[in-house]
C-alpha cells in the first residue's frame, strides 16, 4: 500500500534532518494518512479510503465526498477516487435531468 493520500496525492517527501551541528542526515516527511469511511449522498453508500488529515478537512470544509470530488483535479486523485468521480457525477446528472 503506498503512502500517498487517494484524495490530495499528498505523498512522502524527503528532506534532511539537520543537527546544531549543522550535520545532515536523509530523512522523510511521511504524510498523516487516516483510513476512513466516507459516504457519498448521490450514490448512498460508504466508501473506505486512505486520505491524509488535511483532505479530511477539506473534505468536510467542502460540504462532504461529493462536493469534494466534483471540485478536485482528476490528475491528483488516485485510480479509484477517479472512478467514483465519474460515477458520482453520471448520478447527479441523471438526478438533474429527472
Amino acid at each position: 500500500m503506498s503512502r500517498a493520500c487517494e484524495l490530495t496525492g499528498k505523498a512522502v517527501l524527503s528532506g534532511n534532518n539537520v543537527s546544531h551541528a549543522n550535520n545532515r542526515s536523509r530523512r522523510r516527511f511521511l504524510p498523516n494518512l487516516c483510513d476512513v469511511t466516507l459516504m457519498s449522498e448521490a450514490l448512498g453508500q460508504n466508501y473506505r479510503l486512505r486520505v491524509s488529515a488535511n483532505a479530511l478537512r477539506t473534505v468536510e470544509h467542502r460540504g462532504g465526498l461529493d462536493a469534494f470530488l466534483m471540485k478536485a483535479k482528476s490528475n491528483e486523485l488516485s485510480q479509484r477516487a477517479r472512478l467514483l468521480k465519474k460515477q458520482v457525477a453520471k448520478k447527479l446528472a441523471e438526478q438533474a435531468e429527472a
